[in-house]
């Protein structure tokens, strides 16, 4: 029998987790108070409306004037295609979340609607801005989240690695669902775990590339849907990487590794629909003439900078009129720098891609309102849109920059895989402080206007102020955190009595350089245990940070994007 929607969080809810004392006696509501409130019975925290208001709602609308209707009916298809990316999302990154979203569908409750918000913007039952805690019911969140058998450790797996050599290669693929099989731990393949969503979502991609009139696009869509049917991405991704000024683009393949906690290797779906801006686009091809240059500069080994000379940097500014998965939820991106496959590095390169429209509103709602909180006025004059995009650029030239694997005492090895779950933390930081290197680099070289250096330093420190407001518990939020408080120690940023954070502009070029420096060590050696000590020492927010910043609370954290088209999720 099929259970009405209330009982399916009651029941769940009150299975795993024990009621607070005041609830201990209360009883599961029946009738019209249930379908009044869908929620009721369930904990959730008293500034549920206070959280929700820190998200500002920006409407992203999709605008179809210019396209011609096969263009349309094609954007149709590859955001259906995206719809079924975020049904696998959800299901990995918080199965229960999403029963509970579910069920407050249709709800009149004032609550609910706002619960099933929170929900929405989180893709989850943790709060990101909180240290990932549970919002909703008293669940810790799960460190291995949907990709592991519940209460399974790392120190068991890599135990059971040990034991097993030849299990390995399954546990540890960014694309397999670990779980028990009997007594013994199994890799099961995504394109297996996920057959009833991807096979609908390769669908749509075939017809959507039956509508394109880019054979090269068609092409790539056409393999991009082979690969998720198979879970090898490497030929799609190289056909990715050579579209050559796309009108239409798509992000589309379990990429990102943020939600992994336990290893830190598992990917998560995302989607975005991409629609080219043809005039923004031009003026990157600027940057990607030196990312060789600022690579064969760094402060490394050379023999942990390969050459990137000869390989393809495109670089995209797109709108993006449907996001979804993990592009879609939380922290809201505005660029990537992907394909994460170091082979397509080395072959290849990456792509570069800036979401116009995303960056455009953060920049107006968060960035510039913070910069008048936090820095004195004279420097948050100095904030400004080009300062924040060419930011933005450098850190995802940055991702593609440094070793492309790590040395370790056992041999090569993925960074990734060396690194362990706090990698995603460690990469963040690398590319910021590696992309204002590269700015200055620029700079010196008399490729950007020296007397713009300023600029861009006040327009860095100011997003480090957007982006600790997540706290330690989202790897962009670990990784500007730990950038702010070596500034700090190191003298390039000041606390004033005012409680504003002043740059000192002649030392932070030195401080920079030694930040990268230090970095893209630990990465070229692949050493955990630096990288663990360095987290425990830098990834902590200071007291009078947070004062600071609670000044500033009537700034929204990010935006909360709402699209043309519809949110659904079965």
């Amino acid at each position: 029998m099929k259970l009405p929607p209330l009982f399916i969080p009651l029941l769940l809810f009150l299975l795993m987790v024990p009621p607070a004392p005041a609830q201990k006696n209360r009883k599961l509501m029946t009738g019209s108070a249930a379908k009044g409130a869908a929620s009721a019975g369930i904990y959730v925290v008293p500034d549920l409306s206070e959280r929700l208001a820190r998200w500002r709602v920006v409407q992203m609308p999709f605008r179809s004037t210019g396209l011609t209707p096969g263009e349309v009916r094609m954007v149709n298809r590859l955001v259906e295609a995206s719809s079924y990316l975020e049904e696998i999302f959800w299901r990995q990154n918080d199965p229960e979340g999403l029963t509970l979203y579910q069920s407050l569908e249709g709800s009149k409750s004032p609550r609910d609607q706002k619960l099933r918000r929170y929900l929405w913007v989180n893709g989850s039952r943790f709060d990101l801005i909180h240290e990932n805690k549970p919002f909703v019911g008293r669940t810790p969140m799960p460190p291995g989240r949907g990709f592991y058998p519940q209460g399974l450790t790392r120190e068991q797996i890599e135990q059971y690695v040990k034991d097993h050599p030849e299990k390995k290669t399954e546990i540890y693929s960014p694309t397999t669902v670990v779980r028990w099989h009997g007594d013994q731990l199994e890799g099961l393949p995504y394109h297996i775990a996920y057959r009833s969503f991807l096979e609908p979502a390769a669908k749509d991609l075939r017809e959507a590339a039956a509508l394109s009139t880019d054979k090269a696009f068609a092409d790539f869509l056409r393999l991009r849907a082979d690969a998720l049917l198979s879970d090898d991405y490497f030929k799609s991704d190289l056909a990715w990487v050579d579209l050559k000024d796309p009108k239409f683009d798509v992000i589309f393949a379990p990429y990102e590794t943020y939600l992994d906690d336990l290893l830190g290797v598992k990917a998560s779906y995302g989607a975005a629909v991409l629609i080219r801006n043809a005039e923004e686009s031009k003026k990157l091809a600027l940057f990607a003439k030196y990312v060789s240059d600022i690579q064969d500069a760094l402060p490394l080994a050379p023999e942990d900078r390969p050459s990137k000379r000869g390989l393809e940097t495109p670089m995209e500014v797109m709108d993006s009129p449907y996001r979804a998965g993990d592009l879609q939820h939380g922290y809201q991106a505005v660029a990537d720098n992907l394909p994460n496959d170091p082979r397509v590095h080395e072959q290849k390169g990456s792509k570069k891609i800036f979401f116009k429209n995303f960056m455009d509103a953060r920049v107006e709602y968060v960035v510039l309102p913070l910069a008048r909180h936090m820095m004195p006025p004279d420097q948050a004059a100095q904030a400004s849109n080009e300062g924040y995009l060419l930011g933005t650029i450098l850190h995802e030239m940055a991702h593609g920059l440094g070793p492309a694997f790590a040395r370790t005492a056992t041999g090569k090895l993925p960074i990734r895989e060396a690194i362990g779950p706090i990698y995603s933390g460690l990469e963040e930081s690398k590319a910021d402080v590696v992309g204002m290197f590269g700015l200055k680099w620029l700079v010196d070289h008399g490729i950007l206007p020296k007397t713009k250096l300023e600029g861009y330093y006040a327009s860095y420190v100011a997003d480090i102020f957007r982006t600790v407001r997540f706290g330690t518990g989202e790897a962009h939020g670990q990784a500007e955190m730990m950038e702010f408080n070596y500034l700090l120690e190191h003298g390039a940023i000041k606390r004033e009595a005012s409680g504003k954070y002043a740059i000192d502009y002649p030392r932070m070029p030195e401080v920079i350089a030694d930040l990268a420096r230090e970095l893209l060590d630990i990465e070229a050696q692949g050493d955990r245990e630096r990288a663990e000590n360095w987290f425990k020492k830098y990834d902590v927010i200071p007291a009078d940070l947070q004062a600071s910043l609670k000044s500033a609370s009537s700034v929204p954290v990010d935006v909360d994007p709402v699209f043309s088209f519809a949110e659904k999720v079965q």
